[in-house]
């Protein structure tokens, strides 16, 4: 796909908007909290939608190259971490529905490994890279695969978290993989993040299917984490 250019007046708007609805001293919370490099203008989850919505719905975008070409400015160049929340509202833009198939998910894959920390990566997992598995699993499943093994926390965890939202339509064999491919002593398997999302993962499955996450948790056994296997069976066994 031919580069795009930016949308420049709907980048300049957000930018703005979000430093004049900013609190200093909420931001410098903010950043301690999300143990962020980059730091916050200090803007609530509900005012920024409240900002950015109006400014989407003045400069929809005009076509797929502008789109993503906005998306990674708003991403890319940000210097406040509220513009990397904004640019996820814009990826999600009723306007960008026709573009979500599965040649955006180099963009996605962009945005998780840039990212790299939950706050962004869970939303790029859920909400996005779902959504395109959801819609066109022939194509995208086996690229979760690899996401599942890649030499990446960040893209594991997304793999993992894909079908968070799928209920009854979850593959239950592409979850099954993505958990084996990441239990403890595999690359990453060890971390926090792996572990946590794991867990969160089977919990969630579990809401639909109870007896196969129970029987997986069984199967696995010593193989998962104490803190996959307390995710997973929160609701299932007090």
């Amino acid at each position: 796909m031919a580069a795009g250019r930016p949308d420049a007046a709907l980048v300049a708007a957000v930018r703005e908007a979000l430093a004049a609805a900013g609190d200093p001293q909420r931001a410098a919370g903010q950043q301690r909290y999300m143990r962020s490099a980059m730091p916050f203008h200090g803007v609530t989850a509900p005012r920024l939608r409240q900002v950015v919505r109006p400014l989407l719905r003045a400069h929809p975008p005009a076509d797929r190259e502008t789109w993503e070409a906005t998306v990674r400015a708003l991403w890319d160049d940000a210097t406040h971490r509220e513009e990397r929340y904004a640019a996820l509202a814009l990826a999600e833009h009723r306007a960008a529905r026709p573009w979500q198939g599965p040649a955006v998910l180099d963009l996605y894959r962009h945005l998780v490994v840039t990212g790299a920390w939950w706050d962004l990566v869970d939303v790029v997992a859920t909400r996005l890279v779902g959504g395109v598995l959801r819609a066109h699993r022939e194509v995208v499943t086996p690229v979760m695969d690899g996401w599942a093994v890649a030499d990446d926390l960040w893209l594991r965890r997304t793999a993992i978290l894909s079908q968070l939202g799928h209920k009854e339509a979850t593959d239950t064999a592409l979850l099954e993989r993505c958990v084996r491919a990441n239990l403890p002593g595999s690359p990453f398997g060890d971390e926090f993040f792996v572990r946590k999302a794991l867990g969160w993962a089977l919990r969630q499955h579990a809401r639909t299917d109870p007896e196969r996450v129970l029987e997986l948790v069984d199967e696995l056994g010593d193989g998962l984490s104490g803190l996959s296997r307390r995710e997973a069976l929160r609701h299932l066994r007090g």
